[in-house]
């Protein structure tokens, strides 16, 4: 389907899902909202469902009402993916990102559309508006609104989810996608409502006081650093999680204190869930930690961000972590 026909397609009043990866972070419910008012717009009649919970701190996003938990829901959920026309994949690549939503959606008769940023894409979707070099899906929704003549339907709330999208998946402007166009559509997205000052301080300044006293632990207890291998990382058990009553999102931005380190090349952030260990990659310069991420921990994505897992235990993973490093000694120590 290229882009012509997509609109065409989107000319009908239709049935659609938007969905988007597991544990959706700022860019993931900030595409997927911002699609949705924009398609909203349109006439058409639209759910998001999340694969997942999310951090409570994106409770405010306009249209948060307009999402459903697919574990809470699932009957219904089931039965808006079945009867959709189209189904509309955003932030991820892959039917794996959605866990149990992802048979569903494959089974689905539905259109499928893939917007996404990230490497190596399946290839499940019917229309896909994919570009590895964009800072975020939040800006490919913008670009694909101007690409199908929707330019008016960025209105305020379509231009705060945006906004959030791109803040967070920019590090708030500061990572290497972050270009003078991009500048550009930031500047539109404030003229057309969103508020910057806000958003920024909904997103990032709703600490609760556990959260807080958890990042102090992990900076006092849990850092490690190797000097010798410019790499510094953190690990942290379920049994700490638990006595910080850590929630879904309360772990978001830890990894980027280790990488803040002076003459830090990579740091992770390993966490021990219940039902498996979690790794979040962070790097700078030319490290590829999407390639480490990739052969080790069954992960990928770009090459200074990436994610993993491990079904091993804490300590395994860990060993399995620093052995690691020696293959990539080269790239680090430069």
């Amino acid at each position: 389907m290229e882009i012509t026909e997509f609109k065409k397609f989107l000319s009908t009043p239709r049935q659609i899902v938007i969905t988007t990866h597991h544990k959706p972070d700022g860019d993931a419910l900030g595409s997927s909202l911002g699609f949705l008012h924009i398609l909203k717009g349109m006439g058409h009649k639209v759910t998001v469902i999340s694969p997942s919970d999310f951090p409570s701190f994106f409770d405010w996003m306009p249209g948060r009402g307009d999402i459903l938990l697919f574990p809470e829901s699932i009957p219904e959920a089931t039965s808006l993916v079945r009867n959709a026309d189209l189904i509309c994949c955003l932030d991820f690549n892959h039917l794996k990102r959605i866990n149990e939503l992802g048979e569903l959606v494959a089974e689905s008769k539905a259109v499928k559309i893939m917007v996404d940023h990230h490497l190596d894409p399946q290839g499940f979707d019917d229309f896909r508006f994919w570009d590895t070099e964009t800072s975020s899906t939040a800006e490919l929704i913008y670009r694909l609104a101007f690409d199908l003549g929707l330019q008016e339907r960025i209105t305020a709330e379509v231009a705060t989810c945006l906004y959030t999208g791109i803040m967070t998946d920019t590090g708030s402007f500061r990572f290497p996608r972050t270009t003078p166009a991009l500048h550009r559509i930031v500047a539109s997205l404030i003229e057309a409502g969103a508020d910057n000052v806000a958003i920024h301080e909904l997103v990032y300044d709703q600490y609760t006081l556990s959260r807080l006293h958890f990042l102090g632990y992990c900076l006092k207890e849990k850092l490690v650093v190797i000097d010798e291998l410019n790499t510094a990382y953190f690990a942290i058990s379920a049994e700490e999680l638990d006595q910080f009553t850590i929630q879904t999102g309360d772990t978001e931005g830890i990894v980027n204190y280790a990488l803040a380190l002076s003459g830090i090349k990579l740091a992770v952030l390993i966490i021990q869930r219940h039902d498996m260990i979690k790794l979040s990659f962070r790097s700078t310069g030319d490290f590829p930690c999407n390639l480490l991420a990739n052969k080790y921990f069954n992960g990928g994505g770009h090459k200074n961000a990436s994610g993993g897992m491990s079904l091993d235990n804490l300590p395994g993973t860990i060993k399995k972590f620093t052995d690691a490093l020696v293959e990539f000694r080269q790239l680090l120590v430069i």
